[in-house]
Formats: structure tokens, sequence, C-alpha cells
């Protein structure tokens, strides 16, 4: 039993370092692909969505009202408010969404 288990976090170790370390051995010129440019810059960003998109749907405990917010700081976001302007807009509507749908 003992054996497995350092078995699973050396090939867990070996998994990640080779997945970091690849692309600095194999790739060593400027990547000049726009596609692949696009791609690597959007990687950040798409993960943080990925992370925090359930997390705001779980937030409230009520599924009416995270949508509410959500919907909310996407329209003000869109229409280009500010980080304050979106999240005291998102507050605003799950307090206000809360109050006739609890």
């Amino acid at each position: 039993m003992k054996a497995e288990v350092y078995l699973y976090i050396l090939a867990g170790a070996l998994v990640i370092y080779l997945i970091r370390l690849l692309p600095l051995t194999l790739i060593r010129r400027e990547i000049r692909n726009p596609f692949i440019r696009s791609f690597l810059y959007y990687v950040p960003y798409v993960t943080l969505a990925v992370m925090t998109f359930p997390a705001i749907l779980s937030a409230t405990g009520n599924t009416v009202t995270a949508w509410a917010g959500f919907i909310t700081g996407l329209v003000i976001a869109y229409m280009d408010g500010n980080l304050f302007k979106v999240s005291l807009g998102a507050c605003a509507a799950v307090f206000l969404s809360g109050l006739f749908f609890s």
C-alpha cells in the first residue's frame, strides 16, 4: 500500500514536470503563428473564467439571485463599467432579487 502511494506521487511529479519542461526545450524560437499566439494569450483569462463561473452560481445559495447578479454584472461590464460599478451593480441585483425570490 505504501509503495503505491509513492508510485502515484512520482508519476504525478513526472507528468507535471514534463508538461512544464517540454515547451521550454522544444520551442526555442519566437512563436509567429497568429493562431497559437492568440491561443496562448487567452489561456490565463479562460482559466480564470472557468474557475470563477461555478463559484458565482453557487455563492448565494439561490440560483435565481446568482443568475440575476451574474447577468447584471455582464451587462454593466459590457457597457464599459469599471470593476467597482460591476461589483456594486451585481451585489444590488442579488440583494433586490433576494427580496423577491427567497
